[in-house]
């Protein structure tokens, strides 16, 4: 098939409209946040996260490391679940395998949701962030994921960290409830 004729094809196709509805409550931030995920842009980690959102997963998983002006991050289910020890937040993953990278031309502006990984690009896997405001210093080096389409008051309330690396001291907020909608 020509590429124009694909592209136009692409367009044309109805677009799955998967989304997660996270149910937030904490210190700071009490509500729920909807998010529109991007399965044209990265379909393997909106696989990922569809996956490990369905399974219950990421219920009960705190924000662990929350930057104010930049962004709050969430999702490690293996050390960051809400009354366990969390001297290892931040660190773990999921039992599923890492993904390779799915970069794209997506900019990461307010509300945008990426995914976490260590320095190989090719290492992310259950933990994700969202944006407080842009960080085109992240355009192209971080899977895009999704974006916040109502609940942004809520995400902008979530208990900061402190600290360059924004660890969270005390009771950190956490996602009560993640729900996978279509």
């Amino acid at each position: 098939m020509h590429k124009l004729a694909a592209v136009f094809a692409l367009l044309a196709s109805p677009a799955l409209a998967t989304g997660l509805e996270i149910e937030i409550e904490g210190e700071g931030a009490n509500g729920t946040v909807t998010v529109d995920l991007f399965e044209d842009i990265a379909p393997k980690h909106v696989e990922q996260i569809t996956a490990l959102a369905a399974a219950g997963q990421y219920d009960g998983v705190v924000f662990h490391r929350v930057i104010d002006g930049f962004m709050a991050q969430t999702g490690d289910v293996e050390f960051g679940r809400l009354g366990s020890d969390m001297r290892r937040v931040g660190t773990g993953g999921s039992d599923r395998p890492d993904l390779p990278a799915e970069f794209s031309d997506y900019n990461y502006d307010r509300g945008v949701v990426g995914m976490a990984r260590a320095q190989d690009p090719d290492s992310a896997n259950s933990q994700f962030f969202i944006m407080f405001e842009p960080g085109p210093f992240l355009n192209g080096q971080y899977t895009v994921v999704g974006q916040v389409t109502d609940g942004m008051d809520v995400v902008d309330a979530i208990k900061r960290g402190d600290g360059p690396n924004g660890a969270v001291v005390g009771q950190p907020d956490a996602m009560k409830k993640v729900t996978v909608t279509e």
